[in-house]
């Protein structure tokens, strides 16, 4: 087992992921190399970048890696509003994968002042 395995973080990040790639199969096709690679872009982005740092051996370097994991949980949120405004998606649906964002942003943003609190 890996170390970021062992994380609940990265664990929810995947459900997230999961959550999103079935959210964009309803997007049209015309958003396929816009709007939808971005999204899933982002998406994976989260959980890499978290699996990343914690293979980094010094604290600033992990830290580093979790900032990039939450700015691209940011910039996933701002996409599901865009999503929700062009109307690829309702609110409901576009407000669970909000919550769930906001359950990892907020996982990730406690690891990462954890980790650079040790710098």
């Amino acid at each position: 087992m890996y170390t970021f395995e062992k994380l609940i973080v990265w664990n929810e990040s995947r459900e997230l992921v999961k959550m999103v790639y079935a959210l964009l199969e309803k997007y049209p096709s015309s958003e396929k190399y816009a709007l939808i690679d971005q999204m899933k872009r982002a998406s994976v982005s989260i959980v890499s970048n978290i699996a990343e740092g914690s293979a980094r051996i010094t604290q600033k370097d992990k830290g580093h890696f979790y900032s990039i994991a939450y700015s691209s949980s940011m910039e996933l949120i701002s996409q599901i509003f865009i999503s929700i405004d062009l109307g690829y998606t309702n609110s409901e649906k576009g407000e669970i994968v909000i919550q769930k964002i906001g359950q990892v942003s907020r996982l990730l943003n406690g690891l990462r002042n954890s980790t650079l609190k040790t710098i």
